[in-house]
């Protein structure tokens, strides 16, 4: 399922009639134009205002922007197996054979 409560389908359904390239804001005009629920409209509001060049660009990012996918996917890729707020030269890492043998 993509953004909201529609699916993919729904959103490409609504779209149809669009000629490609299109922003974000000519997919809006032409979905809601076509009589497009306000589930699509809301998850078109949700993909990155840019240029799309087909239907297939389109359909991975309305995917990509389904409700939790930032946070789902950003925040461990942020802290990196690491703890949030701790620089990069802090977080605890596995203590090589030199290490050990310097705190002996």
């Amino acid at each position: 399922m993509g953004a909201a409560h529609t699916s993919v389908p729904e959103v490409l359904d609504a779209l149809k009639d669009v000629s490609y390239p299109a922003d974000r804001d000519r997919l809006l005009t032409v979905a809601r134009e076509a009589g497009a629920s306000d589930d699509v409209v809301m998850a078109l509001r949700s993909i990155p205002a840019e240029e799309y060049g087909g239907r297939e660009e389109v359909a991975r990012a309305v995917r990509d922007s389904g409700p939790g996918h930032a946070t789902a996917q950003r925040a461990p890729q942020a802290r990196h197996a690491g703890r949030p707020g701790i620089a990069q030269h802090l977080r605890d890492e596995p203590k090589t054979p030199i290490h050990e043998e310097f705190d002996r």
